[in-house]
Parts: structure tokens; C-alpha cells; sequence
């Protein structure tokens, strides 16, 4: 997949077939429409193209609202794309003079003009443009005149219960990470670096690698322990794939005052500091809770490995 920082960077591909949106998570909704775009495209000897926006709109839009939180970074997001066969992915830099484009001039301007979309494919009720006062209603009145057609996937195609990125991070954001995997069609997953902790995990016989999430956006489930699947490059650069238990919490058996992120890696001996991990979650084992002493802390860790152990047989 060829990846594009800007707009200006994409030369115009012959029988360029196109989706727009932000994406957030790729859910099994959007792969719905991406599978659709592969197929016309396949049709027309032509070539895919998503176009999506970074920030994400709303950052731009609303920027007090701190609470603006994704399911992917961008990174993440361009991954899973490529994973998914796309030819080519446009990044625009949203801004305030890209949300003040009307709905025509964004049209003759971005899909015609700099893409030279030759067919668009959009989910149900997709809108665009300034105030998103743009729609299907716009994009068939001018692809007669601009010579390009369009195509709208609609509601119930995607799913019955209108998977949305909405619900996804509300589920997520409640620990019901089941729940968000059945509608991303994969584990969510947070990708963080490996930071030096205060060493208590190691204390009580549980090492823990601590991850700093440098995406300030990205979305953290809920507070609890977590069994999961840790991906990382071995000391002879290979990736691999290691089971375990992550926490996420404030740590309130040692009054801890930041929330952390934490993963313990079974049967694992490897030094992984200052590397990027990614944790995929796989099941919600327990709330987080304050014991009475650090042994029962550690009395409970050993009843939660040994359920993590047996929840990812599965």
C-alpha cells in the first residue's frame, strides 16, 4: 500500500476507485465497504483508494473537548488498511479551512480534480463538506457533469445492528472488550513503549513491563486486569507472540496516584525496555480493587495468572 501525507503528493491512477471516511478502529462495518470497493475496483481494472483525515475532525472542530478519544492511531489504522489490501491511502491534514469547503468544491476539487475518481463507494449516510451539509443527493447531481459514479452501501448491508465506531469504544471504554472484538472483527490493542516502573511487580514475583501510550488520543479500556496476547521483537529481531496479564489502573494497594498500564509476560526473560510492544486484549478477568497488604496482592496475582493461563488455551 502506497501511503500519502498530504493530497498534493497523489498523482492522478486511471480508474481510481474511491471511499472516504475517518476509519476510526477499520470495524467489520467498514470492512464491508472496503470489500465493496475492492470488487468494483477489480471490475474496472482499476485501483483503491480511502481518503481520511488526520486529526480526526473532531479534534479540529471541537478542541476543548478533551475527552476525544479513538479506537487507532493513525499508524494503527494505516496497518490495518494495508492488511487489508488497499492500494492506495490519502492523509489529508484536516483543518479549519478543509471543513469550510462546500460540498461542491470538494468534489470538483478533491475527488475530481487531485484523485480523478473515476467511482465512489460511501457507507449509509455518509456527509462532507462544510457544516457536513454534503451527501449522496450532491455526489449523484454532479457525476454525470464531473464523469465519475457512485455508489452508496446501504444500512443493513453493513450490519443489522449498525456497527458503529461509537459503540465499539463505549464497549471498550466499559472493559466489554468481547463485545468490541466481535464488532472490530479483531482484538483491540494498545501499542505503547516499555518504560522503567517502581520494580513492585518484580517484588512480588510478578514483573511487570510498564507502557507509556504516546498517542494522547488513544483509548484505554477500563481499569481491571486483562488477559492478553503481547506482541514484540525478540533480541534476534524476529517478532513474537507471548501470553499474559495486563493491569490498568491507579494501583490503590500502594496509594498509587497515576494510572498506569502494566503487562506481566509469562515464561519471558527478555530485556524489552525502550522497545514498542503492543498488548492485543483478549478477555476481562476482574475490576481493579485495594487489598490490605501486598501478600494478598500477590496471593490474588497467582489466582489471576492462573485464569489468564486458562482463558487463552481457549
Amino acid at each position: 500500500m502506497k501511503v500519502y501525507n498530504h493530497i498534493d503528493e497523489f498523482k492522478q491512477i486511471k480508474n481510481a476507485v474511491v471511499t472516504i471516511g475517518t476509519f476510526d478502529g477499520v470495524h467489520i462495518g467498514h470492512q464491508k465497504i472496503i470489500s465493496r470497493l475492492q470488487e468494483v475496483a477489480r471490475q474496472k481494472g482499476g485501483e483503491t483508494v480511502i481518503l481520511t483525515f488526520f486529526p480526526h475532525p473532531r479534534m479540529i472542530l471541537h478542541p476543548d473537548d478533551l475527552n476525544i478519544k479513538l479506537i487507532s492511531t493513525m499508524d494503527e489504522k494505516a496497518e490495518r488498511l494495508a492488511n487489508l489490501g488497499i492500494d492506495h491511502l490519502i492523509i489529508t491534514p484536516f483543518t479549519r479551512d478543509f471543513s469550510n469547503l462546500s460540498p461542491q468544491e470538494y468534489i470538483r476539487e478533491i475527488l475530481v480534480k487531485k484523485i480523478g475518481t473515476n467511482q465512489i463507494i460511501i457507507g449509509y449516510d455518509h456527509r462532507f463538506g462544510k457544516d457536513r451539509s454534503g451527501g449522496l443527493k450532491e455526489l449523484q447531481h454532479h457525476s454525470s457533469e464531473l464523469g465519475y459514479e457512485v455508489e452508496e452501501i446501504p444500512e443493513q448491508d453493513i450490519d443489522d445492528v449498525t456497527i458503529s465506531s461509537t459503540k465499539i469504544r463505549t464497549a471498550i471504554l466499559s472493559g466489554d472488550i468481547k463485545t468490541a472484538e466481535n464488532f472490530l472483527g479483531y482484538p483491540f490493542h494498545l501499542t505503547g513503549k516499555v518504560i522503567k516502573g517502581d520494580q513492585i511487580g518484580r517484588q512480588l514475583g510478578f514483573p511487570t513491563a510498564n507502557l507509556f501510550i504516546v498517542e494522547s488520543y488513544k483509548l484505554i479500556p477500563a481499569d481491571g486486569i486483562y488477559a492478553v496476547r503481547v506482541d514484540f521483537k525478540s533480541g534476534e529481531g524476529n517478532f513474537k507472540r507471548a501470553d499474559g496479564m495486563a493491569y490498568i489502573g491507579h494501583r490503590p494497594t500502594i496509594n498509587g496516584m497515576s494510572r498506569n498500564i502494566e503487562v506481566n509476560i509469562f515464561d519471558f526473560q527478555e530485556d524489552i525496555y525502550g522497545q514498542s510492544i503492543r498488548l492485543n486484549f483478549l478477555e476481562y478477568m476482574r475490576d481493579d480493587q485495594k487489598f490490605n497488604s501486598l501478600e494478598e496482592l500477590k496471593e490474588q496475582l497467582s489466582l489471576d495468572e492462573i485464569k489468564a493461563r486458562n482463558l487463552l488455551l481457549k
